[in-house]
């Protein structure tokens, strides 16, 4: 062996050995319950997605989630759309279903009739959104209609005793003025009548966690459930990140470097980052996730299995 090795040349086992140290994540204890889960859709465009929309329905309803939602489209484009799964769901399966419902570019009457035409049905959860406005303008509140979330959440307690899902956001929403005045108007669609905050998803865990600091120091206790979104196409994350103010860490980018022609690696790596993810944030207790399945299940399908939830009857999902 040369004599003349550079200091920092150390041998590779004495290398190993004198990095630190990190235990495996606790394994979730047999008798200890599986979190709850919910699920997220989007409403259908075409008699193609329909189809990959149900089979996604029908995939998933074997875990048992609380309930799973159904978006809107910007400016409420997909309004009828939603409308229709909500009251499919209700009728031909036997989940909870709760409907995202915005107050953009409607009046209230429009809206509380909505909330109405939902109770009727059977409907009792709504997510209750400000919404996001058409592509390439900005919001404006309806002249006529709810001005943001809380009015919307405060309307809603008045038509009927709705479970209502707000929503959170770990990295500040992109609009608002400072992370303070965001956290602020989450503390005022709790305090209007939302029963728990789901959040925009993220890839960094310590920012929710940090995040779940500040909501506690701000007076909030109501759950803040985490959404989490599989990725199986960096690419098309990566852009829908830079649109909604979720930050992609340099870490994703390089781990899913070179897969762009390989759809296969990309979902085992998706499964891997997103499972990694959930399992960190369970062995710091938390025990609810929101999962945004983009109508795809089997990514979501398996990381629920590896948080500890079976399908009812213990049989495989078809």
């Amino acid at each position: 062996m040369s004599q003349d090795r550079a200091p920092t040349d150390v041998p590779t086992l004495q290398r190993w050995l004198t990095g630190p140290r990190f235990r495996s994540l606790p394994a979730r204890d047999a008798e200890q319950p599986p979190p709850k889960l919910s699920f997220e859709f989007f409403p259908p465009r075409t008699e193609a997605l329909e189809q990959q929309l149900w089979a996604c329905i029908q995939r998933l309803a074997p875990m048992m989630p609380r309930f799973v939602s159904v978006t809107y489209g910007a400016g409420g484009t997909t309004q009828a759309r939603t409308h229709a799964t909500v009251a499919r769901i209700v009728t031909d399966t036997d989940l909870t279903p709760a409907a995202h419902l915005t107050c953009v570019g409607a009046t209230r009457q429009e809206v509380d009739d909505v909330a109405r035409q939902y109770w009727a049905a059977g409907v009792r959860h709504i997510v209750a959104l400000r919404g996001d406005p058409p592509p390439g303008t900005t919001y404006a509140p309806h002249p006529g209609g709810y001005a943001f979330a809380a009015d919307l959440i405060a309307g809603l307690r008045k038509i009927a005793d709705f479970e209502i899902s707000a929503a959170a956001y770990p990295e500040t929403h992109p609009t608002a003025r400072s992370a303070e005045d965001d956290l602020d108007n989450l503390k005022r669609k709790l305090d209007a009548g939302a029963t728990r905050a789901i959040t925009q998803y993220f890839f960094d865990t310590d920012t929710y966690l940090r995040f779940l600091d500040r909501c506690l120091a701000a007076g909030i206790t109501a759950p803040i459930v985490p959404g989490i979104m599989p990725v199986s196409n960096y690419a098309q994350a990566a852009r829908f990140s830079a649109m909604c103010g979720a930050s992609v860490p340099a870490w994703m980018g390089h781990i899913f470097e070179g897969t762009d022609d390989d759809p296969e690696t990309r979902r085992m790596i998706g499964m891997v980052v997103a499972a990694e993810q959930v399992r960190l944030l369970q062995a710091n207790g938390v025990d609810e996730f929101h999962f945004y399945t983009l109508n795809r299940p089997d990514l979501t399908y398996a990381i629920a299995h590896l948080l500890g939830v079976r399908p009812v009857g213990g049989q495989p999902a078809a």
